[in-house]
């Protein structure tokens, strides 16, 4: 029986740590270390890595709450098919002028991309959602392992080991929602290849 507990509380650390909010700041960050974009400034690089942090982790994590609390739900109540439409919204609305600012501020393109490969996967995964209920933790990590896969094609590096540690932490992940039994095994396996096929489109075509 401890062990059990013990097993759901650690599926549930990897559920939060894993979070789907932090699919554009963790491939941007691959992005400034596995390309020649690492001899950019560093002023620059903290520009970026704020705005993005900012417009697709903070603030749609604090709307949402506050949606929540004021709405008086739990976390499990909010996981309701309607009711998590709303937290899409919202953070596909913040997503949205995250990219506004980055164009803006003249960011470059292979920036923005991961922004839009990330908005992109959110919305298919709502789409999909109406009719059968994918993983979208499973999607933001397969984002991960299709946009290293996408930039190993555009810069020209090995992506083995990257790939593979990414690879791994998608096991990980998904075992944890068949484990907390939010998914099934296929509703993790559909949401992780849709998750590569959309990073992987978008950044290498876009």
């Amino acid at each position: 029986m401890t062990r059990d507990k013990g097993l759901i509380i650690t599926a549930k650390v990897i559920s939060m740590i894993f979070t789907p909010f932090y699919l554009p700041l963790v491939g941007i960050v691959l992005l400034f270390t596995l390309s020649y974009m690492n001899m950019l400034p560093i002023t620059y690089k903290m520009l970026v890595i704020t705005i993005v942090y900012f417009l697709t982790i903070l603030v749609p994590t604090f709307l949402i709450h506050l949606y929540r609390r004021h709405r008086g739900w739990s976390m499990l109540q909010l996981g309701h098919k309607r009711r998590r439409m709303v937290a899409y919204a919202i953070s596909m609305i913040c997503y949205l002028l995250c990219i506004w600012l980055m164009y803006y501020y003249n960011i470059y393109h292979f920036i923005v991309v991961i922004v839009i490969a990330a908005l992109l996967i959110q919305v298919v995964s709502v789409l999909i959602n109406i009719w059968w209920k994918i993983s979208t933790h499973a999607a933001a990590i397969g984002g991960v392992v299709g946009a290293i896969m996408a930039f190993a094609e555009l810069f020209r590096f090995n992506p083995v080991w990257w790939l593979c540690l990414a690879i791994f932490f998608s096991g990980i992940l998904g075992t944890s929602r068949i484990i907390l039994r939010q998914h099934t095994l296929g509703q993790v396996m559909a949401g992780f290849f849709i998750g590569v096929g959309c990073a992987f489109g978008t950044i290498l075509y876009l």
